[in-house]
């Protein structure tokens, strides 16, 4: 990144532009508003400001639209920045608790981790945007959707751990992780693999999506039966629901992904539960049962059909 030596204020000047959008830019990446007198700004961030005024100048772009993408930017690569640098955690502890370690010998090692680092991701990065990408437009396509942030029909699940709070306090940080971490593996080994894409990750819940109504029932069964055989994490439970969902840079919001947030919550330990209209769309399916439950008062949904989806009993 280079040597912070310019202020906010020279930062703007040498990049042409105002130090409100410069302000608005830093912001977006998620960081605090620099304060005037701090020399913080390298010559990469000046570089960075200058190619996005030229952006802006040479398309005719939308600033809004810019600094949404610089959002949805940071947001990722702060989360990517965190998991990278949790390896060399306790190494870092330990120079910022060494009283052997001088302020600039600590900035100097500090500085030596987040190159190397740098320099070994760097690449991976930049393969793993441009298959993903790839990946995005092809889904586009397939979609038939005219825009971004179009309304497709699809299917959105949640899948929760069950008792996570109650076992998390049981285990140590690194038994935490681990459980999650294996979680996480298990949803990746089975969403994909079925037609279907992991949207995000919060915590102890996965949010996955399909075009398919079969493939999310599938993938549903499938982890299911994973975490009920896999001794290192709890039983999970699924809540779908099918129909008109707005994609919006990379997440998805509606009345169907609501609604389907809300069924994870009343569906029991080691079961996966769909709406009406996702069952309606499997009732001649002889790979999936389905049994009807009661009808549920979901929060901000109101009194709702649930049906509980199953493989067919084996006919002896």
């Amino acid at each position: 990144m280079g040597k912070p030596e310019f202020t906010a204020g020279q930062a703007a000047e040498r990049a042409g532009v105002s130090l409100g959008q410069l302000h608005r830019f830093w912001q977006a990446l998620g960081f605090p508003q620099p304060a005037g007198h701090k020399r913080l700004f390298t010559s990469s961030d000046v570089e960075m400001l200058c190619t996005g005024r030229r952006i802006l100048e040479a398309e005719d772009s939308n600033p809004e639209e810019l600094l949404q993408m610089t959002r949805v930017t940071g947001q990722s690569l702060a989360r990517m920045a965190d998991a990278h640098i949790a390896p060399d955690a306790e190494k870092i502890e330990t120079i910022m608790r060494s009283s052997r370690t001088s302020q600039r010998a600590a900035a100097e090692a500090i500085s030596h981790i987040s190159a190397s680092l740098s320099s070994e991701f760097q690449p991976f990065l930049a393969y793993a945007w441009r298959r993903h990408l790839l990946a995005s437009v092809s889904r586009l396509a397939a979609a038939g959707a005219e825009e971004v942030g179009t309304q497709n029909s699809g299917t959105a699940g949640f899948a929760d751990l069950v008792d996570f709070t109650a076992v998390s306090r049981q285990l140590s940080d690194r038994e935490l992780g681990n459980m999650v971490t294996r979680f996480q593996e298990l949803a990746y080994d089975h969403v994909p693999n079925r037609g279907g894409r992991v949207v995000k990750i919060v915590g102890d819940e996965i949010m996955f999506s399909t075009s398919e109504t079969a493939a999310a029932a599938e993938i549903a069964l499938a982890l299911v039966e994973a975490c009920h055989e896999n001794t290192q994490v709890p039983e999970v439970r699924i809540g779908m629901a099918t129909g008109a969902m707005l994609a919006w840079e990379g997440d998805l919001y509606g009345p169907t992904v609501n609604l389907a947030s809300r069924l994870v919550d009343v569906a029991l330990p080691g079961t996966a539960v769909v709406s009406d209209g996702f069952s309606e769309q499997l009732q001649n399916s002889p790979a999936f049962a389905l049994r009807k439950l009661r009808r549920f008062k979901l929060k901000g949904v109101g009194k709702t059909r649930v049906w509980a989806l199953q493989r067919p009993k084996a006919v002896v």
